[in-house]
C-alpha cells in the first residue's frame, strides 16, 4: 500500500513539475490557447491545424500566436502585413524546415523540400539552374507542355461532351510534364508504373491530412511500433525510391556529354564535384531531389486545374467571357503561348482568380527559424517552428474588395488591365518560396486556355451546380465531380 501511495505521489509530483516548467516556457513565446499537458493543443484543435480555425484564434490572440503540437510550440503568422513582412524582411532568418521526427524518418535531411543549410542551398540553386537549362521560361519547355496539353484535348474528345471525372487525365497530363523534365521521357497513360508512382505521389502530398502523422511527431517513439496506416506512406514512398534509382542506374549507363534531362545534368555535377569536401552532390541527394520535384511538379498542378474546371462549369458567364477574349486575341492560331497572357487581361486574371479562390495549400509547408529574430516586437528563438496561414493573405478582406466570392475584379483595373496584387501569395513568398512557380503559371496558363478554347465545361444534366466545399488535406481538393466537356 505504501509502495502504491509513494508511486501516486511522485506522479502528481512529476505532473506538478512539468506543469509549472511548463508554465515558464510559455512566457518566452507570443499568447496562444492554453496547452494541456502532453498534448499542448492537440485536443482543442480536434488532432488537425485547419486554417480556418487559425484565423478564429488571431481574432483573440493577435496575428502573431502560439499554438502547441504535443511538446512543440508553434507561432502562427495571420495576416497579410505579419506574413508579407516576416516571409520577405525576415527571409532568411525563416528559410530552415523544422526537423519533425516523421519527416526525419521518412526523408532525411535530403533533396530540396525538406532539406537544411549546406544541403538545401547547393541542392536548390543547382536545381533552379538546372531547371533554366532544361527551358523554364523558355520555348523548349514550352512546346512540350503544348504538345502534352494537346493530348488532354484528345482525351477529353473521346467522350463527346458525355458526363465524365476528368481527375485522371489532367492528373496524368500534369504528371507527364515533369516526367520529361526530369526523367527526360513521358509514360503511356495505361502505364501500371505510372499510375504506381501517381498513386505513391498523392499518398505522400497529403500525408498532413490524418491525424496519425500529427501523433507521429508528438508521440514518434510509441507511433513507430503501431501497425497503422503511416506503413502505407513508407512503403510508397520506398516505390518511389526505387523507380527513381532504377531512372538513375539507367541514365547512367547512357549517359553522353549532352545532357537531355535533369538526371543527366545531375549525374555532371556529381562527378565534377567529386574531389569538393563540400559537396552535397550524391546519389542519395539526388534521389530525393527528383522525387521532390515529381511530388511538388504533380499535385498542387493537377487539384488547382480541377478546381478550374469546377468553377468553369458553375459560371458559365465568366467561362464565356474568357472564351471570347481567346477567339479574339489568338484568332486562327492553333498554338498558346504563355506570352499571349498578356495580350488577354481578363483569362489571366481569372487564372489568378481561381488561384486565390481555391487556396490549394491553405497553411504552407512549416519553417524553422535558423537564427533568433524579432517580429511585431515578439522575440522568436532560433529553432522555432513558424507557420504562415497563407488563407489569411488570400482571403484578407483588407485586400481583397470581395474575399469569399470568386471575383476576376480582384485583378483588373477599371479599364480592364491585368493588375498584380502583392497579397497574391500562392506559392508563398521569401527564400522558401515555391521552387516550381513558373513551371505552374506556365502550365496553368496553357492547359487551362487550351481547354477552354477548345470545349464548353457544364455541369452534366439535371445537375444545378457542383459542390464547391473542399476536402481538408494538405492540399485543398475538391470533391470528386463529373463534368461535361462539349466541343465548341
Amino acid at each position: 500500500m505504501l509502495v502504491a501511495e509513494l508511486l501516486v505521489a511522485l506522479v502528481v509530483s512529476l505532473l506538478i513539475v512539468q506543469f509549472l516548467r511548463q508554465r515558464r516556457i510559455l512566457k518566452r513565446f507570443p499568447p496562444g490557447p492554453t496547452p494541456v499537458l502532453f498534448f499542448g493543443n492537440f485536443l482543442s484543435l480536434n488532432f488537425e491545424v485547419h486554417h480556418e480555425t487559425l484565423i478564429q484564434l488571431a481574432k483573440t490572440y493577435g496575428n502573431i500566436f502560439t499554438i502547441w503540437l504535443g511538446g512543440t510550440p508553434v507561432i502562427v503568422l495571420n495576416g497579410y502585413q505579419t506574413i508579407r513582412n516576416a516571409l520577405t524582411s525576415h527571409s532568411e532568418e525563416l528559410s530552415g524546415r523544422p526537423s519533425t521526427p516523421l519527416f526525419s524518418d521518412l526523408l532525411g535531411n535530403k533533396g530540396i523540400l525538406f532539406s537544411n543549410g549546406n544541403t538545401w542551398k547547393q541542392q536548390r540553386r543547382f536545381g533552379m539552374m538546372t531547371m533554366r537549362n532544361l527551358g523554364l521560361g523558355k520555348r523548349s519547355l514550352e512546346v512540350r507542355i503544348q504538345e502534352i496539353a494537346q493530348q488532354l484535348l484528345e482525351f477529353l474528345r473521346v467522350e463527346k461532351g458525355k458526363p465524365m471525372d476528368p481527375a485522371k487525365p489532367i492528373a496524368n497530363c500534369v504528371a507527364n510534364v515533369i516526367s520529361s523534365v526530369v526523367f527526360g521521357h513521358c509514360f503511356q497513360i495505361e502505364d501500371p508504373t505510372f499510375h504506381q508512382l501517381l498513386r505513391a505521389t498523392f499518398l505522400l502530398a497529403n500525408i498532413r491530412k490524418e491525424s496519425w502523422s500529427r501523433l507521429y511527431d508528438a508521440f514518434p517513439f510509441v507511433m513507430r511500433k503501431l501497425p497503422l496506416s503511416q506503413k502505407e506512406v513508407f512503403v510508397q514512398w520506398k516505390l518511389l525510391q526505387e523507380y527513381v534509382k532504377q531512372e538513375i542506374k539507367t541514365h547512367q549507363e547512357n549517359l553522353s556529354n549532352e545532357p537531355q534531362d535533369f538526371i543527366d545534368y545531375y549525374l555532371q555535377q556529381i562527378a565534377q564535384k567529386k574531389e569538393d569536401p563540400f559537396s552535397t552532390y550524391d546519389d542519395e541527394n539526388l534521389t530525393q531531389t527528383v522525387a521532390d520535384l515529381f511530388l511538388g511538379g504533380t499535385e498542387t498542378t493537377t487539384i488547382t486545374l480541377r478546381w478550374a474546371l469546377l468553377y468553369m462549369a458553375n459560371r458559365p458567364d465568366i467561362q464565356d467571357k474568357v472564351q471570347k477574349e481567346l477567339d479574339a486575341v489568338l484568332g486562327d492560331s492553333q498554338v498558346i503561348q504563355y506570352d499571349d497572357r498578356k495580350k488577354m487581361p481578363y483569362t489571366n486574371a481569372v487564372i489568378h482568380e481561381i488561384q486565390r479562390y481555391c487556396n490549394i495549400t491553405p497553411i504552407g509547408f512549416l519553417r524553422s527559424c535558423i537564427k533568433e529574430t524579432t517580429l511585431q516586437g515578439f522575440h522568436i528563438e532560433k529553432g522555432t517552428t513558424v507557420l504562415a496561414n497563407l488563407t489569411s493573405v488570400l482571403f484578407d478582406p483588407e485586400q481583397w474588395q470581395t474575399p469569399c466570392q470568386f471575383n476576376p475584379g480582384h485583378f483588373l483595373d477599371k479599364d480592364g488591365n491585368f493588375v498584380s496584387k502583392e497579397a497574391f501569395l500562392p506559392f508563398s513568398a521569401g527564400h522558401r518560396v515555391c521552387f516550381g512557380e513558373q513551371l505552374a503559371r506556365t502550365e496553368l496558363f496553357i492547359f487551362l486556355s487550351s481547354l477552354l478554347r477548345a470545349f464548353i465545361f457544364r455541369p452534366p444534366a439535371g445537375v444545378k451546380k457542383l459542390n464547391e466545399n473542399y476536402i481538408f488535406s494538405s492540399v485543398l481538393h475538391p470533391h470528386p465531380y463529373m463534368v461535361c466537356a462539349v466541343p465548341r
